[in-house]
This record gives structure tokens, C-alpha cells and sequence, in this order.
């Protein structure tokens, strides 16, 4: 039976610290000795609603370190759901390509390109999560702690598909997980069910509030993205009025622990929820983390091609 990975949440904490453990294993061999060819003749296909940086570069440099291919494929060479039905793609890309990478507006239809592809479906980026960051945000953090078990990590700013996949890793690998956000502006909670239940499995604590200087006392990770997602342009200027207090500035990361990390997911609004100063600062580890989804996304990959 073929495995997807759609969501952080469909997976156990132990496939969750294998894959991360791989990830490691498979950094360290690249820069140490190269790679192995262990995706030779396998190819993957990415289909793109949304346009990315990271997302298309890590997954296509992936591939090739491991001795595959991946094949781009823009938003006006399908209309996913609208020029040719989800079934209908997932059916013949099956055909083409040994797994299937897709970056989407509507969470539904990455779940509908699982349902009917016979070939792995990885969730590049949904409205509802993004759990490939996640693995990506889960690394960065172990290779500056060592494990997230034990560790505060506070996400300041929308509760977005971002804060869902790294509530879920944290509430699954037993990291304390909080949020400070705007009213309005809270994770969905179906969401927040869901971790509540990991959490209590692993002995981690969820805090869901409202100030960005209680969140972030005692964090070892202070996270933060855009106050406005793709899909979401016409709410900018309201949303320029609301999150100003939820920036993450100098200010802010001096209230948390001294070695704290500042993670973004990028790409960045410099000076709006993020400062240049924190972002080029000693604690910003944002751009070791956005390479970290090169060897995440490798690890996950490995994990639905190989076993």
C-alpha cells in the first residue's frame, strides 16, 4: 500500500524521529562524501499552483543529489481542478512519474490528488498546513539542541498553515508548543484538537494567548512568517494595522531565553513582522533553515520511495 505525506499529524512520533534522524544522516553523508544514487530512474513530479523559491529548488535539488529527476509543472499547464479535474491528473501523472509533489491553494485537493494517484502524494504546501516546513523547522531545531523534547518554541504572528505543521511537531515530538496572535487570527481548531491529544501523549504543553512578550518568555525558539499569505492580498492593509505589536524586533527576542533561536520560514517582509537587525542578527538561523528543506524533504522522499 503506498504512503502519502500529507500531514505531520498522520504520522507517529517515531516514523516523525526516523525520518528527522535520516535527514541528519543524509546532510552529514553530502557534504562528507557525496551522494548515493538511491532515487536512480525515479522522477517527481511537482505541480504548482503557487508560485515558490524553496519549495521548487529544494524538492528539484533533492532528486538530483539522489540520483532522480523532477519534472516542474506550472499552474497554466494544468488549471488543477479547473481545465482538467484532480482525479483525472492524478491518474495520469501516475502514469508518468514514480511520486508527486504538489503545492496548492486548497487543502482538499492535495488530499484528492492522494485519493485517486497510485504513485506517493507529498503535501508541498496547503491553506490548511505545511508539513514539509515542518520536518524542515524540526531539523534546524535539533541540530541547535539536539532533540525538541523539553524545548519552549513560540510562534508570534497568524496562526497559518506554518503554525499548524510546527504545533504538530512539536505537540508530537514533545516540544512546548505556544502562540501568541490577534484576535481573529487563531489557528483552526481542528488543528489545535488534534495537538491537544499528541500533546498529551507526549507530555508537551500547548499555550494559546494573546501577548507576544508572555509567549516568548523562556523560549528557545521564537518563531514568526508574513502577516499575509498568498491568497490572502486583499486583507494586507487591514492585517498592517493589527500585527505591528507581534513583531518580532530586538526588543522581543531580549525577553526570551539567551540562546534563542529566530526561525522564519521565508520569504520575508523585512521590518514588518521580522526586523533586519534580528533577521541578520546572531540568533536568526532563517537561512540554515531554509536550505534544511533541501536534506528534510530528501529524508521524506526516502521514506515513500525507498521504505
Amino acid at each position: 500500500m503506498k504512503q502519502d505525506f500529507l500531514a505531520v499529524s498522520d504520522y507517529s512520533p517515531k516514523d516523525l524521529q526516523e525520518m528527522l534522524d535520516l535527514a541528519v544522516r543524509l546532510k552529514k553523508e553530502h557534504f562528507a562524501s557525496g551522494n548515493q544514487p538511491l532515487f536512480k530512474g525515479k522522477v517527481l513530479g511537482m505541480i504548482f499552483q503557487k508560485p515558490s523559491l524553496r519549495t521548487r529548488i529544494s524538492f528539484d535539488m533533492a532528486m538530483r543529489h539522489m540520483g532522480g529527476d523532477a519534472l516542474y509543472i506550472s499552474p497554466a499547464e494544468i488549471g488543477l481542478g479547473q481545465r482538467e479535474t484532480v482525479h483525472d491528473v492524478a491518474k495520469v501523472l501516475s502514469g508518468y512519474v514514480e511520486v508527486i509533489m504538489a503545492r496548492v491553494f486548497d487543502h482538499k485537493h492535495v488530499l484528492e490528488l492522494a485519493k485517486y494517484a497510485d504513485v506517493p502524494v507529498i503535501n508541498g504546501l496547503s491553506d490548511y498546513n505545511h508539513p514539509c516546513q515542518g520536518m524542515a523547522d524540526a531539523l534546524t531545531i535539533i541540530e541547535k539542541f539536539g532533540s525538541l523534547k523539553g524545548l519552549n518554541v513560540t510562534f508570534v504572528g497568524d496562526g497559518n498553515n506554518v503554525a499548524v505543521s510546527l504545533m504538530h511537531i512539536c505537540a508530537k515530538l514533545g516540544a512546548n508548543f505556544t502562540i501568541a496572535n490577534p484576535e481573529g487570527y487563531d489557528i483552526v481548531t481542528r488543528a489545535v484538537d488534534d495537538a491537544r491529544l499528541f500533546a498529551k501523549e507526549s507530555g508537551s504543553t500547548l499555550n494559546f494567548i494573546r501577548d507576544p512578550h508572555e509567549a516568548v518568555k523562556k523560549a528557545h525558539v521564537i518563531y514568526t512568517d508574513t502577516w499575509t499569505s498568498m491568497g490572502q492580498e486583499e486583507e494586507t492593509e487591514k492585517r498592517k494595522k493589527i500585527f505591528p505589536p507581534y513583531q518580532v524586533n530586538a526588543g522581543l527576542v531580549a525577553e526570551a531565553d539567551k540562546d534563542v533561536i529566530v526561525m522564519h520560514c521565508l520569504p520575508a517582509h523585512r521590518n514588518q513582522e521580522l526586523t533586519d537587525e534580528v533577521a541578520d542578527g546572531p540568533h536568526s538561523v532563517i537561512f540554515p533553515q531554509a536550505h534544511n528543506r533541501l536534506h528534510a524533504q530528501k529524508a521524506v522522499l526516502y521514506k515513500l520511495l525507498v521504505g
